[in-house]
């Protein structure tokens, strides 16, 4: 994005002491010369004071109204619960600034589909946390299938681990355990790194799933107490990708003593192969190992150049941050509520699948 000076930036639901904001927005736009944190807003008086204290931000607000009528914002991130999602983020568009939302964009696709027709109408710009592709061993990957390192894909399997869903939770993370909150496996685990899968090797052409609670209940933690799981634990999904890739996906809640993301891609002259220790793929520096025909089968270094926001060390922000430069450099590169809303489209064709049974074909 070419701008005079910084890209100022306001963010709704800067908590001070918890939350994606703090763990991940805020040191990467800290870390990126292209961003200047100018703003905050989060839903109390008292607390966005303490986090203009703790950010050492004179503009805080107790409303995004607020917020986003100030001239110093360009870039709106709306960083809340997914629930909250669809107001915050109609507010910002309706003031004519730019948005950075979360994934899931809105609590189901009906949703999805409203905000990204608003932002058409707005003309803005737009960016949806799907950072799973701004990974730099997903950015090589998708670079090195496009060139024949594997050939054609005959196939790819994920399975990975939601790290929530398991058998105990704390108080914040209780609105994961009710679907209708839009905050699933399905959605956030399952969501993020599908969509990278998609980003590499072609959308879904046709999905089966099949969703299941295996757990029905859930400790809370520093307990004995313990609350309904009211959404699925275990999803797995298999169906043909377009050009004819056949792919299966298995995401479980909790955390494994073994497995937590192994993703292959195997083709006609070679396999890829992902690997992390959480199933969140956007929270992941994944490890990249490979071979064909031409190469034995062991670790792939991961090119500089595919490293768009060099120095942020592995964790919460290193995928954030990359998103963030790419945006700055080219508001394009990143996913847009328009790649939201392909996603929440295939998220309900799933859903479809496991109520009816049927294979759903995506269009």
């Amino acid at each position: 994005m070419k701008k005079n000076g910084p890209i100022g930036v306001g963010i709704i639901g800067a908590s001070p002491d918890r939350g994606w904001a703090m763990a991940a927005h805020i040191p990467a736009l800290r870390a990126l010369p292209a961003y200047e944190f100018r703003a905050l807003s989060t839903s109390r008086r008292e607390s966005a004071d303490a986090a203009s204290r703790a950010f050492g931000i004179p503009l805080a607000f107790d409303t995004a109204a607020e917020l986003v009528a100030r001239p110093e914002v360009d870039l709106a991130v709306v960083s809340v619960k997914v629930p909250q999602h669809h107001e915050l983020v109609t507010t910002a568009l309706r003031a004519g600034k730019d948005v950075y939302c979360e994934w899931p964009l809105g609590k189901d696709l009906a949703e999805a589909e409203q905000l990204a027709a608003l932002a058409r109408e707005r003309g803005v710009r737009t960016i949806v946390g799907l950072q799973a592709r701004a990974a730099p061993a997903v950015r090589y990957v998708r670079d090195l299938v496009a060139e024949g390192f594997v050939g054609e894909v005959l196939s790819t399997s994920l399975v990975g681990t939601g790290g929530a869903w398991g058998d105990t939770t704390d108080a914040s993370g209780l609105y994961l355990l009710d679907a209708r909150n839009g905050a699933t496996l399905l959605s956030i685990p399952f969501g993020h790194t599908v969509d990278a899968l998609c980003w590499c090797l072609g959308e879904f052409q046709e999905v089966s799933a099949t969703l299941a609670t295996r757990r029905h209940e859930v400790r809370l933690a520093g307990t004995n107490e313990t609350r309904p799981m009211r959404t699925a634990d275990q999803v797995l999904v298999c169906g043909v990708l377009a050009g004819g890739a056949v792919a299966s996906i298995h995401y479980r809640g909790g955390v494994s003593r073994g497995t937590n993301l192994l993703w292959e891609i195997n083709g006609t002259k070679g396999d890829l192969v992902l690997t992390g220790d959480a199933g969140h793929l956007q929270m992941t520096a994944p490890r990249l190992s490979g071979g064909n025909g031409e190469r034995p089968f062991g670790p792939v270094p991961i090119p500089e150049r595919y490293v768009a926001a060099p120095g942020i060390p592995e964790g919460s922000a290193y995928n954030v941050a990359q998103a963030y430069a790419q945006y700055a450099e080219d508001p394009g590169s990143v996913p847009s509520f328009e790649d939201a809303v392909v996603r929440h489209r295939m998220l309900e064709a799933i859903l479809e699948a496991a109520r009816t049974g049927q294979r759903q074909r995506l269009r």
